[in-house]
């Protein structure tokens, strides 16, 4: 006589396994719930329940970073990210509030300051080590909260939500800032405001040589992506901002030189832009990234192809990577 299998154990409603996962979290077992978290989900997700699996996981990541479990919070948002794309999830309003409630709960702590003993330097290294770890498990949320955007409804380069909140985490929390990356997610946003806010910011503590190529960058990013609009915005936010704080950005070619392209794209005046990356050539060169930009800018604003067509779509995805 065969064996007859166990029969498995039919899944509860999600709220069920929720109000009890809450009870192990809240006696301090975060490791056992997010074993549990993690084992019932890929339930759900097998039956195809995913709005049950969505719930369950997004419940988790809240209480777990309620808790300052912080790998165990980022570990299970990805999980939900993961949960909209294997249910096809629609990019909506309602979806994106769920993925903000998440990020709203990673902490935000200050980096230390005014360091004068070995105490205080021994407090510094373990605060960057932290901050560190806050910024990766952000980032590897919200990078893969943008990709499910835009599989599912959003706009070509992402949600701009999601790109304003990747921009001012990583501004915010990043121990050692990067400004071209802080850029490349707030120009694919929709608040050009807090971008030039955050600029002038950035002005305000970077080492001299920084604060033009800032702007610049900013300005140069805008107009790649054909953005003229939000382009002009930075160009004249920040100089109003830069005088009510009564800071100084000083002249520079590289300012100059981004000022006149913005009048160029104006006039459609191919020759005179190809003059002027020829004659401010010196102070393109500071960064890398501004020729493959200009290309870019040509092509959006005068037709001139690429000589290699997949330049940059590539640049694009290895960015995002």
């Amino acid at each position: 006589m065969s064996r007859q299998r166990p029969k498995r154990t039919a899944l509860p409603p999600a709220q069920e396994n929720i109000d009890k996962l809450e009870k192990i979290v809240n006696e301090g077992n975060f490791y056992g719930a997010q074993q549990m978290y993690k084992s019932i989900s890929a339930r759900y997700v097998a039956a195809q329940r995913y709005s049950e699996a969505l719930d369950l996981l997004h419940a988790g990541a809240c209480l777990q970073l309620k808790n300052n479990q912080l790998t165990c919070g980022a570990e299970l948002a990805v999980s939900f990210v993961e949960a909209l794309v294997k249910g096809k999830v629609a990019y909506d309003n309602e979806n994106l509030d769920r993925v903000r409630k998440i990020y709203e709960l990673f902490p935000q702590i200050p980096v230390p300051h005014n360091l004068e003993d070995d105490d205080d330097l021994h407090e510094l290294t373990e605060a960057l080590g932290a901050a560190k770890l806050r910024v990766e498990g952000c980032s590897s949320f919200l990078k893969a909260a943008i990709k499910w955007s835009i599989e599912f409804g959003a706009p070509k380069t992402g949600s701009p939500e999601l790109h304003v909140m990747l921009a001012e985490y990583l501004y915010s929390e990043s121990p050692e800032l990067d400004m071209a990356r802080v850029s490349f997610h707030f120009v694919r946003g929709n608040n050009p405001e807090k971008f030039a806010s955050t600029i002038v910011n950035f002005m305000g503590k970077c080492y001299p040589g920084e604060d033009d190529l800032a702007v610049a960058r900013a300005i140069l990013m805008y107009l790649s992506l054909g953005n003229m609009k939000d382009a002009n915005y930075i160009m004249d936010e920040v100089k109003k901002q830069v005088e009510n704080k009564q800071l100084q950005l000083q002249p520079s070619d590289l300012i100059q030189f981004v000022f006149y392209v913005l009048q160029t794209l104006e006039r459609d005046a191919l020759p005179l832009f190809n003059m002027l990356r020829a004659n401010y050539k010196a102070s393109i060169e500071r960064e890398p990234a501004f020729n493959e930009m200009l290309d870019d800018i040509a092509e959006k604003f005068f037709g001139v192809k690429r000589r290699n067509p997949m330049q940059g779509i590539f640049g694009d995805i290895f960015k995002m990577m």
